[in-house]
């Protein structure tokens, strides 16, 4: 009996030992969650300038004088996502003509259409234009014609066909890729 009490004593020994240290550790952990506030500058005045862009503003004097001089500098000359209208040939800058961008702006003074389209305005729902939608909308009017008047031959064809219908498939595909063949 006397034995089991001495193990109960040691055992709430050992128990108050951990609640004293886990009280102190408690107290750490509590201290290192808190948000720490300091007055001194932690990087002694030391700043991080890497996410300010400063192109063409770094470098020496010696530097400098290499982008305005030389042909190949050692350090390239920042553009700014320009794109030159010209190459260097033997130190001289030469203007490409087709590298000078065009503006080309339609003449919008008779114009019933403002800029502006309300948010009120009903939504635009159109099927997909296929083959027979291209058909109805290019021969079909035409054929119908010849049908009418008696204009067409034994395989079916016009006796005078249309510019479009002298088309062969390839030079129709050409055609249909050009610029602006997509605008009725």
């Amino acid at each position: 009996m006397e034995a089991l009490h001495k193990f109960r004593i040691l055992m709430l020994c050992r128990l108050h030992q951990f609640m004293q240290s886990s009280k102190k550790l408690l107290s750490v952990i509590l201290y290192l969650q808190q948000r720490l506030i300091s007055t001194s500058c932690p990087l002694q005045g030391k700043r991080n300038f890497r996410k300010f862009l400063v192109y063409n503003k770094r470098g020496t004097r010696v530097v400098k004088e290499a982008q305005r001089t030389q042909l190949n500098p050692p350090v390239a000359i920042h553009k700014r996502g320009v794109r030159d209208t010209g190459v260097l040939i033997d130190g001289k800058y030469v203007e490409i003509p087709e590298k000078i961008p065009e503006l080309v702006v339609p003449d919008l003074e008779n114009c019933k259409l403002k800029p502006y389209v309300s948010y009120k305005a009903a939504d635009v729902v159109q099927s997909e234009f296929t083959s027979l939608d291209l058909f109805n909308a290019v021969y079909a009017q035409k054929v119908l014609e010849d049908f009418k008047n008696g204009k067409l031959k034994d395989d079916g064809s016009s006796e005078k066909p249309s510019e479009n219908e002298l088309l062969t498939p390839e030079e129709a595909l050409l055609r249909a890729r050009k610029t602006g063949s997509d605008i009725f």
